[in-house]
């Protein structure tokens, strides 16, 4: 059975109509012009999104889309107060994106073909958008990043930074231990810190964590940069801790009852003890509610660096056009390139 297009139309005239007069046909092409970008890069949105489903170190990048909308959510009030006026230097920011995906794909490096995806969802939104709302929309477009799997590149300095710290606890503990580089040999047994005990998974959810706490709660970089430092080392300290007392319970307990305990422990538990921490520590410092994040519109005149940067406004037709035309002409690049490289 053919599914009905007359109803998502339908579906589509009604959430367009809702909204405020001035954002209507803005939303239209922002929509449109998203919707056609992610076609063109189809193939990095489903790795993406097979990264996001079935490994376990991106898992949290499920609630991502989430708390992008929640983010924009509170800003409704503001936004109805402000009209899109699209801004035609956003397309450089498109170019340099989509430039980023053709590399990726072409190279075949996943990473910067991810980025490149994601990135050109983000500069569309600031050029229909224009420079105005998309800075009361600064965090949710910039949590848009979040999106794109990344971490596995540090994950062998994390293994050995958390077997440093396990010998070195182990050994305080009083357990004769040798290390040689992620491989600790112990009385009871030789344990290897693995790629997934590097502690990568919870570090990166961390860190998204911590960016959406620092800019919704705090308002001075001091207190942001402190809080971001300290949900980036906690996290890694703690790692070590865990992997040294895995080490310890097994000299006691038995290998086996440890690995066990380990599995169990080592889970969403240890991430909520970690997030627990952290949260209390800076709870009390707290400088506002999340509803009250970002720019007020009152602000906008008022910032130095947002008024000197020309506001050159362009015709949604325009904009429209101008950006259909390089996703298409990117998408051109990365099917006529390998064929001469090729011939």
């Amino acid at each position: 059975m053919q599914p009905d297009v007359s109803v998502g139309i339908s579906l589509l005239q009604k959430w367009r109509d809702s909204a405020a007069p001035q954002w209507q046909q803005p939303l239209l092409v922002l929509v449109g012009s998203v919707l056609l970008s992610m076609v063109l890069t189809g193939r990095e949105w489903a790795e993406m999104f097979h990264q996001w489903w079935n490994i376990d170190t991106y898992s949290h990048i499920l609630l991502v889309p989430l708390i992008i909308a929640w983010l924009v959510y509170l800003k409704i009030d503001d936004l109805k107060a402000e009209a899109p006026q699209g801004w035609l230097p956003g397309l450089a920011l498109l170019a340099v994106a989509l430039g980023l995906w053709v590399v990726g794909r072409l190279t075949g490096i996943n990473l910067l073909a991810h980025a490149g995806a994601v990135g050109a969802v983000q500069a569309i939104a600031v050029t229909v958008l224009g420079l105005r709302v998309s800075t009361l929309l600064m965090l949710p477009i910039g949590f848009v990043a979040f999106l794109v799997p990344f971490g596995d590149e540090i994950i062998p300095q994390l293994q050995m930074i958390t077997a440093s710290i396990a010998i070195a606890l182990t050994e305080y503990s009083g357990v004769p231990a040798e290390i040689d580089g992620i491989y600790i040999d112990t009385p009871v047994g030789l344990f290897i810190v693995a790629e997934a005990c590097s502690g990568v998974k919870f570090l990166i959810a961390m860190i998204t964590l911590a960016v959406l706490v620092a800019f919704t709660r705090f308002t001075s970089w001091p207190r942001r940069l402190l809080f971001m430092a300290i949900a980036i080392i906690v996290p890694i300290i703690a790692n070590g801790i865990r992997a040294w007392g895995t080490i310890y319970i097994a000299q006691f307990q038995g290998v086996e009852f440890a690995a066990g305990f380990d599995h169990i422990f080592y889970g969403w538990i240890f991430f909520a003890i970690v997030v627990t921490i952290v949260l209390a520590s800076a709870w009390k410092f707290f400088e506002q509610e999340p509803e009250d994040h970002g720019y007020r519109p009152a602000d906008l005149d008022s910032i130095g660096w947002l008024n000197r940067i020309p506001a050159v406004s362009g015709s949604r037709a325009l904009i429209a056009g101008a950006s259909s035309a390089m996703i298409l002409v990117a998408g051109l690049v990365t099917l006529i390139v390998p064929f001469q490289t090729m011939g």
